[in-house]
């Protein structure tokens, strides 16, 4: 692929920078993307201004996967405002809280919610932030810890399973490369037998208990649970905002069960074991929030709740919300487009070639790529789309193991994208728990980076020994550095 040399990343720095300096993601975005288009048109402004609007942000709008995605979030924000409005949250929190009476307690239910609803990572820290948000306001947790939660049990759960959209993506990937390379590979097995080297995900799920259990918070995630005992007047206020007088539990599970039924209607019972396109799979799921908003209406104008106008004007106002998220998925998907017209993956990816190394270093280098691409585009879907046609073949030449490679794609996509600013999951992260967004990357940010460096060294290992204790090994050593910051806190 063409590329513009050192310009090509040119956007990628820019966003980075002004994210970190301006804390407003939009103008960074913006401001990237324009930077790029001056790049591809040559430095012409207004042609760079016309060609933004119509041959970028239009293109995105009328793009079907886009445009399904965008309005899966507007009927997502509608049922998620109605559910918190309703004061069913708080209702829900009150009849279990009997249960979940401590902080350790809320966020591992948290964490296990997360889990269990892993057939959407769109839609799973949607359904679980709200529900949760109660608990954690009541006992003194952040909005910051719930958000880190949230992503990490949405895509690091999604890219382990092979018979939901992730893993069926991927599935798709790797087939098609073996195919071409004329080798008699289960693309399936190939994917199950490399999901014990996907490590960072798995780090990223097993820290989360580890952290609740040992009670333990460090970096900017310990500042951000240490003011939240400093906002207990604007806490209250916001309570008051989500208590409603006739509110019940059911207006929690109930739109919640109607949601997965309506899944189950419209895509079978297997639903979770087929493969379905994505604008089908989508279609089902606003389908099923519009259901569950419907159920939810229902049953708050039969107790009373709130009027009909109170209720579509809630409503309205979650769909409101959601305009400024889709604001910044336009501008996300711009960039991404930028970056590969500018060509800025293949340029990274000739500066990684060009470096003479051992094959056995190939999937730390994947790593690292995946982690750069993924963390400039905030899209794991479209790292694994440029790593895999690349990374495979050349490992299966130079005869670098195999299940790890894979492992180290997964892992440094995903890395990068819990990193990254623009990301769609952080972002859904950072709305289902009612937390600043940059505020969610800031805190979450340590605990990734220790996640990720523990990956990167067993990769660089994994390629020349792939074994399978290796996971096993970096669980232990990511307690053992847990435990140690622990104890270093209590002298």
């Amino acid at each position: 692929m063409e590329n513009f040399g050192i310009l090509s990343i040119l956007p990628i720095i820019v966003a980075v920078i002004m994210a970190i300096k301006t804390k407003n993601v939009i103008l960074s975005l913006f401001t990237s993307v324009f930077i790029g288009i001056m790049i591809l048109v040559g430095y012409n402004p207004l042609t760079s201004t016309k060609i933004l609007m119509s041959e970028y942000f239009l293109k995105q709008l009328t793009d079907s996967y886009n445009a399904g995605v965008i309005v899966l979030m507007l009927f997502i924000g509608g049922f998620i405002e109605l559910m918190m409005r309703s004061g069913g949250a708080y209702a829900f929190a009150q009849s279990v809280g009997k249960f979940i009476n401590s902080k350790t307690k809320a966020q591992l239910a948290a964490y296990f919610a997360g889990i269990v609803i892993f057939f959407s990572d769109l839609g799973t820290p949607l359904i679980v932030g709200p529900i949760f948000s109660p608990f954690f306001k009541k006992l003194k947790i952040s909005k910051e810890k719930l958000a880190f939660i949230l992503d990490s049990t949405s895509s690091p759960i999604a890219v382990l399973v092979p018979f939901i959209g992730w893993g069926v993506f991927i599935i798709g990937l790797l087939q098609k490369e073996f195919e071409n390379l004329g080798l008699e590979i289960s693309d399936y097995e190939a994917f199950v037998k490399s999901i014990p080297f996907n490590i960072y995900p798995i780090l990223a799920l097993t820290i989360v208990p580890m952290l609740a259990l040992m009670k333990l918070d460090f970096g900017p995630m310990k500042k951000a649970e240490n003011d939240i005992f400093s906002n207990e007047e604007l806490d209250v206020m916001e309570k008051k905002e989500y208590i409603v007088e006739n509110a019940k539990p059911i207006y929690v599970w109930l739109p919640i069960l109607v949601l997965l039924i309506t899944l189950l209607g419209m895509l079978g019972y297997d639903f979770m074991f087929k493969r379905f396109s994505g604008s089908e799979f989508r279609a089902a799921l606003s389908s099923g929030y519009l259901y569950a908003a419907i159920v939810l209406a229902t049953l708050m104008l039969i107790n009373k709740s709130k009027s009909f106008n109170e209720i579509f004007s809630i409503y309205i106002n979650g769909v409101t919300k959601m305009t400024q998220i889709a604001i910044i998925l336009i501008l996300a998907w711009s960039l991404g487009t930028v970056n590969k017209n500018l060509g800025a993956a293949s340029y990274i990816i000739h500066f990684i070639k060009s470096i003479n190394l051992s094959s056995g270093f190939i999937p730390a280098i994947a790593f690292i790529l995946g982690c750069i691409i993924s963390f400039a585009t905030g899209s794991s879907w479209g790292t694994y789309s440029i790593m895999i046609p690349i990374v495979i073949p050349m490992a299966l030449t130079l005869g670098t193991p195999l299940y790890i490679t894979i492992g180290a794609i997964l892992s440094g996509g995903l890395f990068g994208d819990h990193c990254s600013p623009i990301s769609d999951t952080t972002i859904l992260a950072s709305a289902g728990s009612g937390c600043k967004h940059l505020d969610h990357v800031r805190t979450q940010i340590f605990y990734a980076a220790l996640n990720g460096i523990l990956a990167f060294s067993a990769f660089l290992i994994g390629g020349f020994f792939q074994n399978y204790m290796l996971v096993i090994i970096y669980f232990i050593l990511q307690v053992i550095i847990l435990l140690s910051i622990k104890l270093k806190q209590k002298i």
